[in-house]
């Protein structure tokens, strides 16, 4: 009536059941709170394994004092409100030295595309995205980036929080590993996107017929 979008109901069990499977992987994914077994945890999948790594500018490991947030994702504007900063992001080609490309390849595979190997034609990007001049997060790959949800660019409106003129504090471990573990979930959600495409088709074309029911007013 206002326009919502319409949820089908599948008319054959397999097909609700189908449904309600891609749903509990939705859910866990968009859970923070929960681990995902090879997103967040245990054995993570390969296409996923390389996002996000906490890296070090010239390599090496991170120490505590660098897990300050000021490449100026955050900005506190008027009556303390916090508004989204540029940030320092780095968006580069693939590199074949690497597994930056796994991402891509599953998502291309996801889609019916043939899988590439070496080189990946010029139109897919990642991004290096700055906590400072010498942290970042190596290689989350710009469909993971730019992903928006409620009209967020979710990534981004965390890091705006965490800014240090904001926080207050540098950023504690975990939540150096929280970012990892986002970028993670965003790009299985993505992957999930070509599975769920066939799904609403399916159901679609044979969706449970509800009876029609006449509503009568009482007469005045």
């Amino acid at each position: 009536r206002f326009d919502w979008p319409h949820i089908p109901l599948p008319a054959a069990r397999e097909a609700l059941l189908a449904s309600a499977e891609l749903g509990r992987e939705i859910a866990a994914l968009l859970d923070t709170e929960a681990p995902v077994n090879g997103v967040t945890t245990g054995s993570i999948r390969s296409e996923l394994k390389t996002i996000g790594m906490p890296s070090k500018v010239g390599g090496g490991g991170l120490q505590a004092d660098e897990f300050k947030v000021t490449a100026g994702w955050g900005i506190l504007g008027k009556e303390e409100a916090t508004m989204p900063g540029r940030g320092k992001t780095e968006v580069r080609a693939l590199l074949d030295t690497d597994t930056d490309a796994a991402f891509q390849q599953a998502l291309r595979s996801a889609q019916g595309e043939s899988v590439v190997t070496g080189a990946v034609d010029a139109p897919w990007q990642t991004a290096d995205v700055y906590l400072n001049d010498t942290a970042y997060w190596k290689n989350i790959p710009l469909p993971v980036w730019e992903f928006t949800m409620g009209g967020y660019q979710v990534m981004k409106k965390w890091l705006s929080y965490r800014e240090h003129r904001v926080l207050g504090r540098a950023l504690k471990p975990e939540e150096l590993t929280e970012v990892q573990n986002m970028a993670r979930r965003i790009a299985a959600l993505i992957l999930l996107q070509p599975k769920l495409d066939a799904n609403y088709a399916l159901v679609i074309a044979d969706i449970y017929p509800f009876p029609r029911v006449t509503t009568l007013l009482p007469e005045i």
